[in-house]
């Protein structure tokens, strides 16, 4: 494996995105080439006058359609042995990136989720809500995958490439989390978890996923478990 493509999906993250940069920049790829794709889904906030100073790949939709859209796009584009996709706010810290990544060089994984609940003082969520919803949507991928994950819902995914190029992402929004993961079981890859850092934001400070989301990817589990 020569290289990692970091999948970036942008929506209104002007005061968040260089930063974001910075960080995934300093980050310990294992010796391995990166390449960067931001996909950005339509901003409206300023965002999209930031690219012409950065070195990376933009894809741009033109009208909003969702995370699940954005990382089908920057899928189409990706070149790496191995695909990482990291969130454009900051509650995700790319110096968390190495361990994915070992264990996906060391063939003790097919795909590697970075668990925000796996050393739970490393973290912090400000809504309550969030963090009970993300439960039980892990409790309920377990009961029906039979499976042990702890954190399903976790933005830092890494994967071989040959194992997500290949799949057919249909959902356009948050339900991403549960289809891949579902998709990934399905086919019998093979899952590993390792511990991340989480500093969560509130709705106040740019949080946009809620309660309806966690109703779709509800939805989602019970779909592409039973009827996809």
């Amino acid at each position: 494996m020569k290289k990692i493509t970091v999948l970036i999906p942008v929506y209104n993250e002007v005061n968040t995105l260089l930063s974001i940069l910075n960080k995934v920049e300093k980050a310990d790829f294992c010796g391995l080439e990166k390449e960067i794709i931001l996909i950005d889904d339509n901003s409206f906030d300023g965002t999209q006058n930031l690219y012409a100073m950065l070195p990376y790949k933009v894809l741009y939709h033109k009208i909003n359609q969702g995370k699940g859209a954005a990382i089908r796009t920057g899928l189409e584009h990706a070149s790496g042995d191995i695909i990482i996709i990291q969130d454009a706010d900051l509650e995700y810290n790319p110096n968390d990136y190495a361990p994915l990544i070992k264990r996906i060089l060391s063939n003790e994984a097919d795909v590697v989720f970075g668990s925000r609940f796996l050393q739970i003082e490393k973290s912090s969520t400000p809504v309550a809500s969030h963090y009970y919803g993300n439960k039980f949507l892990t409790f309920v991928t377990n009961l029906l995958f039979k499976t042990k994950l702890t954190d399903m819902e976790t933005c830092y995914k890494a994967f071989k490439s040959e194992f997500i190029k290949d799949i057919n992402i249909e959902s356009e929004r948050f339900d991403f989390e549960p289809e891949i993961t579902a998709k990934m079981l399905k086919k019998g890859a093979r899952f590993s978890e390792v511990p991340i850092s989480y500093n969560g934001r509130s709705r106040s400070e740019g949080k946009k996923i809620s309660y309806i989301d966690g109703l779709y990817a509800l939805w989602a589990l019970i779909k592409f478990r039973y009827l996809k």
